[in-house]
């Protein structure tokens, strides 16, 4: 009977860390917004739900015709590795596609997209 507690928290516990390592990487906030229409940005930042690895991701903005408007230069935009951004070029007025894939620190991968508008 006394082993009846220790064996019931450890398998609670057991079954957190599975929980835990199952989790993915997904956008909880982007900026610009998905579907919005914005002035032009300097820079598109996407937060995660869980911490990404840079080195292991990337964020791609093209416009209409598929030409890449990003800078290229992926980094962390907050300490506890939630957030990336990207910067991007001098954007003119119409639709852009930002294709994102990250790696989180658990090596869990996922991608996605999303369009945002330029406006006038």
């Amino acid at each position: 009977m006394r082993y009846i507690v220790p064996i019931a928290l450890a398998l609670l516990g057991a079954g957190a860390i599975s929980t835990q390592a199952n989790a993915h990487a997904f956008p909880t906030k982007a900026s610009p917004p998905a579907g919005s229409t914005v002035p032009a940005p300097k820079a598109v930042d996407i937060a995660f739900t869980e911490a990404v690895e840079p080195s292991f991701s990337s964020i791609v903005v093209q416009d209409a015709q598929g030409q890449r408007v990003d800078t290229d230069n992926l980094h962390a935009a907050s300490a506890d590795g939630l957030r990336l951004e990207v910067g991007v070029k001098t954007l003119l007025p119409g639709t852009y596609t930002v294709t994102w894939h990250v790696t989180s620190v658990d090596t869990h991968k996922t991608q996605g997209s999303f369009k945002f508008t330029v406006q006038p």
